[in-house]
């Protein structure tokens, strides 16, 4: 067992070493960096795609019931620039390894706080934040290289989706940001340059007060910069969700001419967007 450590330790700081030397060949798995903006942060995933090259993968090349690193060479990590919930489980911002341990009828899903470990060789059950299961699906097609991707992204819902071979998992993931943004605006309305434009395109998103959003779209016709079509399509917007169709429809109308002026045929479309609605 401690040849088995000091084996571990050797081999560590040898690959280690190795990241700094100029790549001569291909890796023969690649490493790919995903950055996905979430809420109000980022979620940065890296991880080494290794290929099925023939192989029988799960049961097999990586064995069930055994913790994988969830790729090839050092084990996946995941970090969170905020706070969220996976699968039910608070999730502390931070950075974290991400183990799998795969089996016919359910993945168990694990965040170790351990970060830059080669493969799961020195992995301890004693290091991890939360664990979890989710049930795998059988993909219709075979994927050659792991793929690992977001999906389905919201600002306060996400998933993510991992594939290999014929087998596919989603882990799903969330953030509690509206108290954050609600607090955000309301302190940034009493700063000389408010935020009208970002705060009713909030409110009209999540379904907040029409009211309030109303008297700041009438305030974003006065912001000096702002396209008369842009101003007039988001305070058109907020009364059609009050139900004022006549009055929708016409500060849309204005909105349609402000985009020609322009030439903007995106705004124009926008506009008579709202005007389609407002004549239902």
């Amino acid at each position: 067992m401690k040849f088995k450590g000091l084996f571990t330790i050797i081999l560590f700081f040898f690959l280690l070493g190795l990241k700094g030397f100029a790549q001569i060949v291909p890796a023969p798995s690649s490493e790919e960096t995903l950055i996905q903006g979430f809420g109000l942060g980022k979620i940065v995933l890296t991880y080494s795609r290794p290929n099925v090259k023939g192989r029988k993968i799960f049961g097999y090349q990586e064995p069930f019931d055994s913790v994988w690193r969830t790729g090839a060479n050092w084990a996946t990590t995941i970090k969170f620039t905020d706070d969220v919930v996976m699968e039910g489980n608070k999730v502390p911002a931070g950075e974290y390894s991400l183990f799998t341990i795969p089996n016919p009828d359910k993945w168990t899903i694990i965040l170790n706080k351990k970060v830059k470990q080669w493969g799961a060789y020195s992995y301890k059950k004693s290091e991890d934040l939360v664990r979890f299961t989710v049930k795998p699906g059988v993909l219709p097609s075979n994927i050659e290289t792991l793929s690992i991707q977001f999906e389905n992204i919201f600002p306060n819902t996400g998933e993510l989706h991992l594939r290999w071979e014929k087998t596919g998992i989603i882990i799903h993931f969330s953030q509690d940001i509206d108290n954050k943004v609600m607090a955000r605006i309301d302190s940034a309305m009493q700063t000389v340059k408010k935020p009208y434009y970002e705060a009713v395109i909030y409110y009209w998103n999540n379904n907040k007060d029409m009211n309030k959003a109303l008297a700041w779209a009438g305030e974003l016709e006065k912001v000096p910069g702002m396209p008369p079509m842009v101003a007039k399509l988001w305070k058109a917007r907020v009364l059609l969700k009050l139900g004022n169709k006549a009055e929708a429809k016409k500060v849309a109308m204005e909105g349609v001419l402000a985009a020609n002026e322009a030439k903007s045929l995106e705004y124009e479309k926008l506009n008579k967007e709202v005007i389609n609605q407002a004549s239902l």
